[in-house]
């Protein structure tokens, strides 16, 4: 089969850069985008895949990665990762900057990115048979918790953003899938909603057995995305055994009950 050509944002760190590597290791080209172009270079030069420095938050930016990707001859699959979090304070004492930034990236970006490349996706669907829009949200997209009012708010818009999206499309042949993680132990992710407090974003994971890798995430990213053409995994929530829920944890080894 003639490789298949992804584009996959927020490739800089985590999930988004070990997406990049296992398509990469499944033979596909890929189109690794985030602001950071130091590190999407380095990836692209261990991996093979094309770096591409964009903010998904800035209009000119997304029409110039439609642009590159419109000219190296379209491709098959978007996975909308880039997003992110911003403090952990109640609805009352949050910051309200904190708010928009979290919507903007989260969702407006992400639908910056779909309505500037749904076109070529269209044209990848005509020739080939489907294509895949894969977006990344998270488990707080669909349970609520204490601290996760901006995040929430965001998520639970991403999440009805696909779901629309499902229903607008249905009839094409185009997958509409959506990942939402819970717990993930990254490089990043707590680090940058605690504003660099390494203390307190390594709390987040403290004896709590074995939180979910971005490899984990990946694995099951690139699994949806190779499935048969007919097969749409339309919501996959992926947690740790330990996570029974965004606001419920098990500390400690993992035990059957009645023992010791």
């Amino acid at each position: 089969m003639a490789s298949r050509r992804a584009v996959v944002t927020g490739a800089s760190t985590g999930i988004g850069e070990a997406t990049v590597r296992l398509l990469r290791e499944h033979g596909w080209d890929v189109v690794a985008v985030a602001r950071r172009a130091d590190r999407l270079e380095a990836l692209a030069g261990e991996t093979g895949a094309e770096a591409f420095a964009a903010d998904i938050t800035v209009q000119e930016d997304v029409d110039a990665l439609r642009d590159r990707v419109a000219s190296g001859g379209g491709f098959h699959a978007l996975v909308n990762n880039a997003g992110g979090a911003r403090g952990l304070d109640s609805v009352e004492k949050s910051s309200v900057e904190d708010w928009a930034w979290m919507y903007d990236v989260n969702v407006l970006g992400t639908k910056r990115v779909i309505s500037a490349l749904l076109p070529l996706l269209r044209e990848a669907a005509d020739a080939d048979g489907h294509a895949d829009i894969l977006n990344v949200t998270s488990i707080a997209g669909h349970n609520a918790y204490v601290g996760g009012g901006g995040y929430n708010a965001a998520k639970f818009a991403e999440h009805a953003l696909t779901e629309v999206l499902r229903l607008e499309l249905n009839g094409e042949p185009l997958r509409v899938i959506e990942v939402a993680p819970g717990m993930v132990q990254t490089e990043e992710f707590s680090l940058s909603r605690f504003g660099g407090d390494k203390e307190r974003a390594d709390a987040v994971y403290a004896n709590v057995p074995e939180p979910l890798t971005a490899d984990d995430v990946a694995y099951t990213i690139v699994d949806a995305l190779e499935r048969p053409a007919h097969v749409d995994l339309d919501l996959i929530v992926v947690k740790p055994v330990a996570q029974a829920a965004s606001y419920r944890f098990h500390h400690g080894p993992l035990r059957v009950a009645g023992k010791d």
